[in-house]
């Protein structure tokens, strides 16, 4: 099969030039940019389009790779919710933005809201869309019991329809597209998300000390109830009370997100355990690197997560990963190998896994040495070239169907 060779990616709500941990960036930006990149070693030329907030401009992201911010409805950052109103004027722009660019192989769309708008430029110009989703309204709903609009189920109802293939994180979404939303088994491709390994890998760190009464503990995400650091802070209220004579702390790395924000803060005050608690700012990789490396265990207590890049991410620094058996994170790690998967999201689950992982020491540095090697064959390569091949299926053999008028999301 031929390879594509132009690839155009649509990234609507967030940009892959902002800093993950706040406001709506988080692992979709790191996995965007670091495909992108990772396909222009491979020889291919991607553009990134996302929604600018006051006016176009183009930004090189890499040789081969451009990011593209372009304007489109009102001025001025706007929401998830309110971007779903503006989807036609989006394709619109990006259409009049492009229309003198050398034209498109692929286009490769990553959320429902732009998965929409890919519907309408793979209309117009005439070439196969390629989805991922990278969360799902009727998953979330499911596990994290969550409020998910009609608007977004039907949109990813119609892109399961219409997409002409559909990359899955893991086999497990894989099966939740095609139960959940009827997808076509021959029209998913399974393509695994990678660890950029020359930021993050083994080092020493002069500051981690190993004691069968201490423990340091990274939490690193978006403030949110969705990924859960209440869990966190309420386990180690319980720890507080009931094990005094661990010393365990928690450094959680990031900023609230989400239209019901999370007040952590006021949480760890009624927990009493202000001088078990730290928080960080949202940081660049190779701070983010240093901190994992620096901790005992990196925590995810997400009520749901397509994969979890973060704790991939972790494994790779060679620290171990307590995370939640939840969605995409035990294909991100191997319970009993690379960290602890925890069964029940519930404090006192949580706090009986940081427990026993204080007290071995040697638990915690067996896990992490094969925490590293487990992640050190997930580079960003073999996720490209398995892109490659889900676009070149697509050139090859697209849905033979009509995509819809796109009438924004009062159509669906």
């Amino acid at each position: 099969m031929i390879q594509p060779k132009r690839i155009a990616m649509i990234s609507l709500h967030t940009s892959p030039l902002e800093q993950p941990g706040s406001g709506d960036a988080g692992g979709m930006n790191v996995y965007i940019r670091q495909l992108a990149l990772a396909l222009a070693t491979q020889g291919a030329h991607v553009d990134v389009f996302t929604r600018a907030a006051w006016e176009n401009r183009s930004v090189e992201m890499a040789p081969g790779v451009i990011c593209h911010e372009v304007q489109a409805g009102p001025t001025g950052k706007i929401s998830k919710e309110e971007l779903a109103n503006h989807l036609q004027a989006s394709a619109d722009a990006i259409c009049a933005y492009a229309a003198h660019f050398e034209p498109y192989d692929v286009i490769h769309s990553h959320y429902w809201l732009s998965g929409i708008v890919g519907l309408e430029l793979s209309e117009h110009w005439g070439i196969p869309l390629i989805h991922t989703m990278h969360t799902m309204g009727k998953v979330k709903k499911a596990s994290a019991k969550t409020e998910e609009s009609s608007d977004r189920i039907a949109g990813e109802m119609l892109l399961c329809q219409q997409a002409d293939r559909l990359t899955a994180n893991t086999p497990a979404e894989a099966i939740e597209l095609e139960q959940l939303y009827g997808t076509a088994t021959d029209h998913i491709d399974v393509v695994a998300p990678g660890v950029d390994l020359e930021v993050f890998h083994p080092r020493v760190c002069p500051e981690r000390e190993s004691s069968s009464t201490s423990l340091r503990v990274v939490f690193a995400g978006r403030i949110q109830k969705l990924k859960g650091p209440q869990l966190l802070v309420r386990a180690l209220g319980i720890i507080a009370r009931e094990r005094p004579d661990l010393d365990v702390k928690l450094s959680v790395i990031g900023a609230r997100s989400g239209a019901k924000e999370l007040n952590l803060q006021k949480l760890v005050e009624a927990e009493a355990v202000e001088h078990m608690v730290r928080f960080i700012l949202p940081m660049p990789a190779e701070h983010l690197a240093r901190a994992f490396r620096c901790a005992d265990v990196v925590a995810v207590p997400s009520y749901s997560e397509s994969f979890g890049l973060v704790a991939l991410e972790a494994q790779a620094c060679g620290t171990p990963v307590l995370a939640h058996r939840v969605g995409g994170l035990p294909f991100a790690m191997r319970d009993g190998v690379s960290g602890l998967l925890v069964d029940e999201n519930e404090p006192e689950a949580w706090a009986a896994a940081l427990v026993s992982l204080a007290e071995d020491v040697e638990l915690r540095k067996r896990l992490g040495k094969q925490a590293a090697v487990f992640a050190s064959g997930m580079g960003w390569e073999q996720t490209a070239l398995a892109s490659l091949d889900s676009y070149a299926m697509a050139q090859n053999s697209p849905i033979v169907s009509s995509k819809p008028e796109l009438h924004d999301s009062a159509a669906f």
